[in-house]
């Protein structure tokens, strides 16, 4: 499976964690307000119960409400459940669905009321469809293991029970401190059952809202293929007071005119518009708007270059024998080759063809897990992982692992890494120079730049008489399903690929490390090329057993969440140093143009209900004038301070739900 969480590599996306949240200067607009954006890939279903894609989730998500969400601080807060409780044990959680929640249409017309059985009928259907989400709650939800694998038939023998219509209740295997994050995804959202069965196979159909139902803040009202997804407020949500803007209108956009989003916010168009400082325009621009200019945070999200370790398909390659694509196999399981790349990859090149020279730091990341992503101990993640990985060899005793800095460049220890593995590979029979296909979408100009800015670090730093980046142009459907939408790992067509990232679903490093698992996780065909679960020979090779070995026991620790962040820590170093995962950048970091009140969206940095996915709209206020770089400074201060006590009043709070 691919979580919705597995995200296509972004031209256009833009907004970030704390882009918006607090009050700014800029008086809001009056009258009815439309918030004006663009997307760049259509979904390829409606069915939030089942999808991996964000494509979709940035659509659902908005029209469709969980048991909990979160307010503009991280806070996870009532939306389908008024009221929560846990057992003292851990194992018990018991949610109170509110009264007034219901089901709508997509004209807004009433269906029925959502009650806790459509909880409980939502995780079977997501079950017995093989969700790409169900790894998420498998093996926390008692039962559900079983269940899903067929060794128990009876549903009602799963943890999940509606005591009553407003009562649902979840049993798990063991505690889990992050469980209530996990309720923000879709598995575990509710669908009403008459409605499902009505429609059958035409439930949740891609271009259809009326596919559907309704229980959030938005109606979906139209979905026009490569050009538009228009939204309007549900008039009759539960919570409508939070719901400032009145209609959404998505325009497609297929990331080629780099200049065009600009221009379109100037002109009334968008609401919004994410800059490209590489673009012919941006100068200009720049002289014309400076002031209003403004960088986002650093998301959780982390972008990455993959690597085909089992590749099993050729039909967008340059490799003209079969001595060439047994080479690249070889080469690309040895260690010492893949740290040869990850080394001599200069990501701030990279980065700068989106983000420019200005802003090419703003986004870098080192690690998977973003370093700041949890701490213990008074240590981030990123520093526990540093104890690790010098533990590993004396090239990364200097290596820094901290946002927005390059720390893994170094030529010359690339070239050394590259020296170890030639000696190796000649010895096997492989034959220089190694071709690498990396496929990439023609029509995105900055998507194209940054995989030639790659291949040029990589060629000039190896020398093209030792590797050769072979760039595979193909139209931007073409990529996704090799690479995105690739069904099995014999449809992942390419040797490295930079076209997918990855979103926390959930405040725990496992979020991360588990979806490359090779025994069970969920996204080792996106990354890594070939399916989990069938004792893949090629993992083997590349030491994988231990890294899953190290996640499993990581994941045994529920009890001192110190231990458990040092366990993940180890097995992150072990990615790391393996260069089997090359992280790139974030989604966000990089320069805007909005007139949305800064610090107004719900934040958080996992789930599905924060702004580290942009695009949810619940809360969302617009201003009449672009928002200055100034209003936005001042806006952010007062929303981190403001944060800091918000969370520490909510971690106090959580004792009261312990009963």
């Amino acid at each position: 499976m691919k979580t919705r969480k597995v995200l296509a590599l972004a031209g256009v996306t833009l907004l970030a964690a704390g882009v918006l949240a607090a009050c700014s200067g800029g008086s809001a607009t009056k009258g009815e307000q439309t918030f004006a954006f663009t997307y760049e890939t259509d979904p390829d279903n409606l069915n939030y119960l089942t999808t991996g894609k964000a494509a979709t989730a940035d659509i659902t998500s908005n029209v469709i409400d969980g048991l909990l969400e979160n307010d503009k601080y991280g806070n996870l807060i009532p939306s389908m459940a008024e009221d929560w409780s846990v057992s003292k044990d851990g194992l018990t959680y018991t949610y109170k669905i509110r009264q007034d929640a219901k089901w709508y249409t997509s004209e807004g017309e009433e269906y029925a009321p959502v009650k806790a059985q459509d909880f409980v009928t939502g995780l079977k259907y997501a079950t017995d469809k093989k969700s790409e989400g169900l790894y998420l709650v498998q093996d926390s939800i008692k039962g559900l293991d079983a269940y899903a694998k067929g060794e128990n038939k009876d549903f009602s023998q799963v943890g999940i029970k509606a005591l009553d219509d407003q009562t649902v209740q979840y049993t798990l295997n063991k505690p889990e401190s992050f469980w209530n994050s996990k309720t923000t995804m879709g598995v575990l959202a509710p669908v009403n059952e008459e409605f499902l069965n009505s429609k059958g196979d035409d439930f949740a159909k891609a271009t259809d809202p009326s596919s559907i139902l309704y229980n959030g803040p938005y109606l979906l009202k139209s979905i026009v293929t490569k050009s538009t997804v228009e939204f309007a407020k549900n008039p009759n949500y539960w919570d409508k007071d939070n719901v400032h803007i009145d209609k959404v209108k998505l325009s497609f956009w297929d990331g080629q005119d780099t200049s065009k989003p600009a221009e379109n916010f100037k002109d009334g168009s968008l609401s919004a518009a994410r800059l490209y400082p590489t673009s012919a325009s941006f100068a200009e621009l720049e002289k014309e708007m400076k002031d209003n200019i403004v960088y986002t945070q650093q998301d959780s999200t982390t972008y990455v270059v993959g690597t085909n370790i089992d590749r099993q398909s050729y039909k967008y390659t340059s490799k003209t024998s079969e001595e060439q694509k047994t080479s690249t196999k070889k080469a690309l399981l040895n260690k010492d080759f893949r740290q040869a790349i990850a080394f001599g990859f200069d990501r701030t090149a990279y980065a700068s063809q989106l983000n420019g020279q200005t802003g090419a730091s703003k986004i870098l990341r080192n690690i998977f897990v973003p370093p700041t992503f949890v701490q213990a101990d008074g240590k981030n993640f990123g520093e526990l992982v540093k104890e690790k990985l010098v533990t590993y060899g004396d090239e990364w005793k200097d290596v820094n692992l901290a946002d927005a800095q390059d720390g893994l460049y170094n030529p010359e220890k690339s070239k050394a890494e590259f020296a170890k593995a030639k000696s190796a590979l000649q010895a096997e029979g492989v034959t220089f120079p190694i071709h690498l296909d990396m496929p990439v979408d023609q029509t995105a100009t900055t998507k194209v730049q940054r995989v030639q800015s790659m291949k040029q670090s990589l060629e000039a730093t190896l020398g093209t008489d030792n590797v050769i980046i072979d760039i595979q142009q193909l139209q931007k459907d073409e990529v996704l399903n090799v690479t995105l939408f690739a069904q099995t790992a014999a449809g992942e067509d390419w040797d490295l690929s930079d076209n997918v990232g990855w979103g926390p679903d959930f405040s725990d490093p496992s979020t991360y490390l588990d979806i490359i698992k090779p025994s069970v996780g969920e996204n080792t065909r996106t990354y890594l090329g070939f399916d989990s679960g069938k004792d893949n020979e090629a993992a083997k090779k590349v030491g994988l057993n231990d890294y899953d070995k190290m996640v499993n026991e990581a994941g045994e620790e529920t009890t001192d969440v110190t231990k458990r962040y040092n366990k993940y820590a180890e097995a992150q170093a072990w990615l790391t140093d393996s260069a089997l995962v090359i992280p790139t950048t974030s989604r966000t970091g990089r320069p805007i143009l909005s007139k949305m009140v800064p610090f107004t969206l719900p934040f958080s940095f996992s789930g599905n209900k924060g702004t580290s996915d942009p695009l949810r709209y619940k809360y969302l206020e617009l201003q009449d004038k672009a928002v200055t770089a100034d209003e936005y400074q001042k806006a952010q201060d007062k929303w981190m301070k403001e944060k800091e006590e918000s969370n520490k009043k909510a971690q106090e709070e959580l004792a009261k739900h312990v009963k």
